[in-house]
């Protein structure tokens, strides 16, 4: 009776753990020590890039309220280009040493803190309250859009198509952005070109996560939060820049 109940016990315990582990599998088909890896990962991923945004958080906030940073960044044109293009530049040895430690993160560092005084200085010149608007929108559209990556992803769901065509869409907004610099747009047609490249990003943010659960591979942890990092960034700079005019 003893061992029956021993038995019994062992029998239960491993159909309630199964059924557990089963309830949290990422996708269709994934292996159970598959799926505990890539849970791994993709806790990894989102320490890395909650790190990311308290550290913006950070220097934004130092650049608007400390006012000789601030100053200076206002009245020193070329310093201020040179930060927009400091970004795009570290990519390249970010994206060259993403799997080599420390390296990968001393350039994910710096990467971050330019690209966050480009931030406050946008922040600086919009009124708190726009951008506390600005700041809960994008949380509440972040945290919808991977709530519902991660459900399609469970019930199988294939969103690798999106790859192409917000390629395609990101390299207009890109090229549209640059004419602006030459050519300004009016307050309408710069709103609707927010709103469009705040959908794109969104779309991005469902791609990257879906590509966070099923593509990266275990040693690119650091170019996966790079991507997300980037996806909410500039979806919070539109949103910031739609909801500008109405001050």
């Amino acid at each position: 009776m003893l061992g029956s109940s021993r038995d019994d016990g062992v029998v239960k315990g491993d159909v309630e753990e199964g059924s557990t582990t089963s309830s949290l599998l990422l996708y269709p088909g994934i292996g159970n020590g598959e799926n505990e890896l890539r849970w791994g990962f993709i806790r990894k991923v989102y320490y890395i890039l909650a790190a990311q945004i308290l550290l913006t958080t950070v220097v934004s906030a130092v650049t608007v309220l400390y006012t000789p940073i601030n100053h200076l960044l206002r009245g020193n044109t070329i310093l201020l280009i040179l930060l927009i293009f400091l970004p795009l530049i570290l990519l390249w040895p970010l994206y060259i040493y993403q799997q080599k430690h420390p390296l990968n993160f001393v350039f994910l560092g710096l990467f971050t803190i330019s690209l966050s005084i480009c931030v406050g200085v946008g922040c600086a010149n919009t009124e708190g309250r726009i951008v506390l608007e600005a700041l809960i929108l994008t949380s509440a559209l972040v945290l919808a859009l991977t709530g519902y990556t991660f459900w399609a992803s469970r019930r199988g769901q294939d969103l690798s198509f999106l790859g192409p065509i917000l390629f395609a869409s990101l390299s207009v907004i890109v090229l549209t952005g640059f004419m602006q610099l030459f050519f300004p747009f009016g307050s309408t047609t710069t709103a609707i070109y927010c709103a469009i490249s705040a959908i794109v990003f969104c779309a991005y943010i469902v791609y990257d996560t879906y590509n966070l659960i099923k593509r990266f591979t275990y040693d690119e942890y650091i170019w996966a939060s790079v991507n997300l990092y980037l996806d909410i960034l500039n979806l919070f700079l539109d949103i910031l820049r739609i909801l500008r005019p109405r001050n």
